[in-house]
């Protein structure tokens, strides 16, 4: 996996993944487009629900949305690395049980979100989740 940044102007500047998809990072606390700490913090909730409706699915369970509220705690100085993180899923569905969300969230936060293993080595990383029945 390759990437490259590549600064605009003031402490903006735009990633390209080798992929070709681009974003724009601000590192003037998300003045103009998130922060590479943000960009962090959305990271891991994606790869995390990624792996969560994908597992879901597989198991031919009824989703119909899946939400993940990121909340975190950083270092107040230098390096201002994340200290906590919480992933709080709100899945949407038919017939979901907290067995089969929490069996989803578990093999995501244990096995398959690299982003979440890989934070889980710096800060502590933690999941809840809610289920939201539709008729």
């Amino acid at each position: 996996m390759r990437a490259r940044v590549k600064w605009v102007e003031g402490l903006t500047f735009l990633g390209e993944s080798s992929s070709g998809h681009q974003v724009l990072m601000d590192g003037n606390a998300g003045d103009k487009a998130p922060s590479p700490m943000e960009m962090v913090l959305m990271s891991v909730g994606g790869c995390s629900a990624i792996d969560v409706v994908s597992i879901l699915k597989k198991g031919r369970n009824d989703v119909r949305d899946c939400e993940v509220k990121l909340t975190s705690e950083r270092r107040e100085e230098a390096p201002r690395v994340f200290t906590h993180i919480n992933l709080h899923f709100i899945v949407t569905g038919k017939d979901l049980t907290d067995k089969i969300v929490e069996r989803a969230v578990n093999l995501s936060a244990e096995k398959y979100c690299s982003v979440s293993l890989m934070l889980n080595k710096a800060a502590s990383v933690t999941h809840s989740f809610e289920i939201r029945d539709v008729a």
